[in-house]
């Protein structure tokens, strides 16, 4: 765990990500519905492969933010942080609640086979890597200078 005193300054983002992935798939539920879009192939396997897949993510999102509320941060990127969590799943990737909303929205669409779902995961990944992600990483080395650049030398940003 590294750990800064004295926060003046905060992430520039302004969006709950949550609800951004939501947006995404309720998107891609309106897309199935209005654009009349084939559905993913219905195997069983599939859908319960996609089911365990969002499982997972949930799983993964629970155990970050416990992380977080052990190490005494708040999860809400808009929101001063005095400390970046180095341990657990921030040990394999520096985004583990971003993987999670990814693979819950993966999920959700073959669990329902659902090609509009689906169709939108790129572009919710994109959309939290530039829009998200970035304005972090900026705060964090401002904030944690060479001690965020080695962690992020040690750790990769999605996988």
């Amino acid at each position: 765990m590294i750990r800064e005193k004295n926060q003046l300054t905060k992430p520039d983002v302004r969006f709950p990500p949550p609800l951004m992935f939501l947006g995404f798939i309720m998107l891609g539920i309106l897309a199935d519905k209005f654009l009349g879009l084939p559905a993913v192939a219905q195997i069983p396997e599939l859908q319960w492969f996609g089911g365990a897949l969002g499982a997972a993510g949930v799983a993964l999102i629970i155990i970050s933010l416990g992380l977080f509320r052990a190490s005494g941060e708040n999860p809400e990127p808009w929101t001063p942080t005095a400390t970046i969590v180095a341990r657990g799943p921030y040990r394999h990737t520096r985004n583990p609640m971003y993987l999670a909303m990814l693979m819950i929205q993966i999920g959700t669409a073959l669990w329902f086979s659902s090609a509009g779902i689906l169709f939108f995961v790129p572009i919710a990944f994109i959309a939290a890597d530039r829009f998200i992600i970035r304005k972090e990483e900026a705060y964090l080395d401002k904030t944690f200078g060479i001690a965020y650049r080695n962690y992020c030398q040690q750790v990769r940003r999605w996988l």
